[in-house]
């Protein structure tokens, strides 16, 4: 984790998703891991919330909805525990990956928890 400095962001959290290489790789557990640890460092530092990309879907080809059902399961996962975290948001840059996350993400209940 490193500051922010002058990104609209007080910290950000570095973190490396898996190349994908067939899904025989155990690609999908590497990229939860990534995700959770994330997560796992949101309340080590007492923070509200955490923004997400997709991580490993450009360059290193994992597919987008694999992608976002782990990505998805992984934030449910953790949010079930006591944590400070307020908030997770997935930033979509595409049409594509909005649809996708927005139909995961349609049991949400209108105060952004996930249900």
């Amino acid at each position: 984790m490193t500051k922010g400095y002058k990104l609209p962001a007080k910290y950000v959290i570095h973190t490396v998703g898996p190349v994908w290489r067939g899904g025989t790789d155990g690609e999908g557990e590497l990229l939860a891991s990534c995700y959770r640890r994330c997560l796992e460092i949101t309340t080590d530092h007492d923070l509200a919330s955490i923004a997400f990309p997709a991580i490993s879907t450009g360059v290193y080809r994992y597919p987008p909805e694999e992608a976002a059902q782990i990505a998805v399961a992984t934030a449910r996962n953790f949010i079930e525990q006591s944590t400070s975290l307020r908030e997770i948001i997935f930033c979509c840059f595409s049409d594509r990956d909005y649809a996708i996350y927005a139909k995961l993400l349609e049991t949400t209940r209108s105060d952004g928890v996930l249900e």
